[in-house]
This record gives C-alpha cells, structure tokens and sequence, in this order.
C-alpha cells in the first residue's frame, strides 16, 4: 500500500528537517530524517521503500551531488529538493539530472504535502510493477499460486516442471477462468528461458492488419514481436482467432526456425479458450499444419468443479484475502454453503468463485449473508451436472468440509495444536491423524 512509503527528509538544519517532517507526520505519512546526505545513503538502497526530500546547499555532499548519487542507485527513485531563493539555475539543472520536482524556500506547507502525494504514489506504482515482474520470473512463486491439494493439480504442476524444461512449442488449452495465462507464465520462469522476455499478444484484439504488424513488423516502424520474442517465449493469446493469412505467415516462419534457419530460438505458447459456443474443434479452426506446430506439446487445467476440495481450500483462501483487504473478519463457511460450493457447476471457474468470495466479504460486514444464494442459478439448473455432483459419496463431501474446518482453525489460533483440540473438541491423537489424512502441516500455519 502507498501508506507503506517512507519520506526521508534531508537537511542539515535541524529546525527545518523536524518542520518539514512534523508537517508531513500530521499529514499522515512516516518520516525519517537525516543531518546529511552521507548518513541517508547507508539506508538507501535500489528498492527504497520511500521517497526523498532534501535541500540542495548542504555541507558535505550537497543535494545534486546527492541526486547523482542517488540515480545510480535506483534512477527512478522521485527526490524533490528545497532551493533557496535565486537558485533557480540549481534547480533547472535538477530536473535534468533527472530530480522529481524542487520547492523553492519559502514555500507552501500545502503545496509540499501535494507534491509528496504524488511522488508518492509513483514510488508505490514503481515498487508495486518490479514486484510483479519479479512474481513473473519466479517460477516458485508462480507454482504456488497454482494452490491445490488434488491428484489432478499435482499432476498439472509436474507437468509444467517437465514442459518448461523442453524447447518446443506448447498450446494451453481449457475452459475460461482456469489460470491458463498463469501457466504461460509458469511454464516461461520455470525453464531455461527465465529471465529473457515474456511477450504477450492477444490475437483476438486486432484487426488482421494490425495483428500482421505486431507480429510481424510490417510497417517498419516498430519491431516484429517475434524478432523481439527470440531466446525468450512469445505467447499467443485466443489462438483460434487468428486470420488465415496471418495463420500461413506464421506456420512460414515457424517452419524456418525449427528447421534452423535463423536458430533454434522461437519458442511459442499457444492459449486456446474452450467457450463451447461453436461446434468446431482448435484443430478444425486452425489449418492442420499450424496446429500441429503448435501443438507440439500440449497441457489442459483441470475445470475447477473437477477439483474436489480444492474448491474449498481456495474459497477460504480468497475470503482470507478479501477480508484482510476490506479490513473486516473472515466469514464463516457453513456446512450446507461448503455443500452449495463442492456441488456448483463453476461455468466461470476460478475467476467467478474470485467474485463471489469478493461478494461474500461485502455482504459479511452488513451481518447477513449467505453463500447459497449467491451462487447463480445457472450453476444447479443443469441436472446432468447437478446428477453428476449428488453421485459422488457422501463420505467425499464430508471429509472436504472436515479439512475445511480443519484447516481454518488451525489458522486462527496459528497453529496451536491444543487451541485446536480444545475448539473442535478433539483428542490430540485424533488430529494429529486427520492433519495427517488432509496433508495438513502444524509449520504451514506458524508464525
């Protein structure tokens, strides 16, 4: 969260630093001050958590020596400095070097506060976007959030090990709302490749001219992406609305590549989306030939209703998140609700059980909820699946609750075993077996 950001505060005027910092503490941010610019850059580092504020005539290091420094550091970290009066030329040569803005002394508490907002939130977004570039290069990171617990998720992450290691072409296929982008992603950072770029093209937001272009830089002006893709992974989004003529372009130059005429270096996820609206297969949509290059290798997420438990390990997950970031109390699952969910037909998978834990967080915090009711009704009127969902043993729906239970106690009291033997009134050998039956670590719930 931007509340998060420090302003660091650099003036070798006592007075002025505790001025500067006081107003801006009242104005609710967090504060640190320094007598030089010398003792702040032992704190500073290339993903500071804050911004700076410092004058620019210091003894010492003053404050454009102390911005050069500080852009080799971390060139976009935002420094605003105070000038005095007259020293409009210092400040002009600021902004060059590349400072976020300058205050000129005397200058206006309010307009100081402004400009630190700002500054602000541009070093939120800019911490907030290398986070989430450095998520996308970590494999590890992007296989945890594949969460689950069932044969065909395990199953699934192995298979993303295994592919990531191979140099071919891959096609996702599966329904909407699987998380088939996430593996694209997955499958780049957990191979060879990591590191190098990741592009994205999402082939049904074009028109066939602009799609040719992008792809494969007709105009000119810009580079193909497939130039700018080679020795990292180009991935082809909603691959079934490519046109015919750019679906020959491309079979052309991927033949040329895994021939070997310009290396071994084009490696290209395929995403299909399996909407049911059309009778056609990817294999009759595509022409053969491309197909079967990109289909070279092949992986399919699980539908979420295949899933089992996982649906409710990851309704919890996401209550969990919601809750945290609303800033209320989880709420509570009740059996005939974890019944509803395990029994759903999930048309939009995980990204509709996102909405409704979402919706369930909100409606918690007037009182009155229920779960049940929320679920579309769409998801329990086709009585194939409703059949299918009412065939599995009742044993199944019963030891899915119990992990549940299980599960969320033990993250309430924070792994406490005697907390939870005494709230679910269970004897310790007891638990100790069904944790064990439920894969359920005491370590993944302390601290």
């Amino acid at each position: 969260m931007a509340n998060q950001i420090t302003i660091t505060i650099v003036d070798d005027e006592q007075d002025m630093r505790e001025s500067i910092s006081q107003w801006l503490s009242l104005s609710g941010y967090k504060t640190n001050t320094y007598s030089s610019a010398d003792l702040a850059l032992k704190d500073i580092d290339s993903d500071y958590p804050g911004i700076i504020i410092s004058d620019i005539k210091m003894p010492g290091t003053d404050g454009i020596s102390f911005l050069k420094k500080l852009q080799k550091i971390d060139s976009a970290l935002p420094v605003i400095l105070i000038t005095g009066h007259g020293d409009v030329a210092m400040a002009v040569e600021s902004m060059r070097i590349g400072a976020y803005d300058f205050l000129e002394k005397p200058f206006n508490p309010e307009r100081m506060a402004e400009l630190a907002k700002r500054a602000v939130h541009t070093r939120y977004l800019t911490l907030e976007n290398r986070a989430l570039r450095r998520e996308l290069s970590d494999g590890t990171v992007l296989l945890h959030k594949l969460m689950g617990t069932s044969s065909v998720m395990a199953r699934l992450r192995e298979d993303i090990l295994d592919l990531a290691q191979a140099d071919g072409h891959v096609l996702i296929t599966g329904e909407t709302g699987t998380g088939k982008s996430l593996i694209a992603h997955a499958l780049h950072a957990c191979g060879p490749r990591q590191g190098k770029k990741f592009i994205t093209v999402n082939c049904a937001a074009y028109t066939e001219g602009e799609l040719a272009r992008r792809l494969f830089g007709d105009d000119g002006n810009e580079p193909a992406l497939i130039d700018a893709s080679l020795e990292g992974t180009l991935c082809l989004e909603d691959i079934e609305s490519i046109p015919a003529s750019v679906q020959a372009r491309l079979l052309a130059l991927i033949t040329k590549f895994d021939l070997g005429d310009k290396g071994s270096k084009l490696r290209i996820i395929a995403i299909s989306n399996e909407t049911g609206d059309t009778d056609q297969t990817l294999e009759e949509t595509l022409r053969q030939d491309l197909f079967y290059r990109l289909a070279a290798m092949q992986i399919a997420p699980p539908p979420l209703k295949a899933r089992g438990e996982d649906i409710l390990l990851l309704f919890n997950r996401y209550l969990e998140n919601f809750a945290d970031e609303y800033g209320c109390e989880k709420p509570e699952v009740a059996a005939e609700d974890a019944a509803q969910l395990l029994q759903s037909n999930w048309i939009g998978n995980i990204r509709q059980l996102i909405n409704l834990a979402e919706r369930t967080v909100l409606q918690s915090r007037r009182g009155n909820y229920s779960i049940s009711k929320m679920l579309p009704s769409n998801d329990t009127d086709n009585e194939q699946d409703k059949d299918d969902a009412e065939s599995k043993p009742l044993k199944e729906h019963v030891e899915a609750f119990e992990r549940m239970l299980i599960d969320n106690t033990m993250r309430r009291h924070k792994g406490s075993i005697q907390s939870v033997m005494v709230e679910l009134s269970l004897p310790r050998r007891t638990l100790n077996e069904k944790m064990a039956k439920y894969r359920l670590s005491r370590s993944n719930y302390v601290g």
